[in-house]
């Protein structure tokens, strides 16, 4: 049994906390399925192997397990997380900035605005449902 009082690797630490974001995203919108947690799950194993290799990129893996579940989810199940600032239109979905960088955020393009840091979608759509 591992000693509570271990410190937490920092990959693990970089993992866990990319995945307690993303989740945290899902459950706001109503989406965080048994199917569609597996499919964070399955991000984070690949995103372990990618950062392995490339440490330096710790600080960009919370992005890169929203968007590779965000495209999961478009094949499945469809566009998440829909907009919730535009009122009218076509309904579309955010989009993760930066692509490859530190701090992730939802942004609409067709508004310009930065919706919420990821993790934080629940408090800018009231914890609505978005898919």
């Amino acid at each position: 049994m591992d000693d509570p009082l271990t410190p937490v690797d920092p990959l693990e630490r970089t993992l866990h906390t990319a995945r307690a974001l993303v989740l945290a995203d899902l459950a706001s919108g109503e989406v965080a399925a048994a199917d569609v947690v597996s499919m964070v799950e399955d991000s984070v194993v690949q995103r372990r192997w990618w950062v392995e290799q490339w440490p330096e990129g710790a600080a960009y893996v919370a992005g890169l397990v929203a968007q590779d579940v965000q495209d999961a989810l478009l094949e499945s199940h469809g566009r998440w997380p829909l907009c919730p600032v535009c009122g009218s239109g076509d309904p579309h979905a955010l989009e993760v900035e930066p692509e490859l960088g530190p701090d992730p955020h939802w942004v609409c393009h067709k508004a310009g605005v930065k919706v919420a840091s990821v993790g934080s979608l629940g408090a800018a759509t009231g914890g609505a449902a978005t898919s």
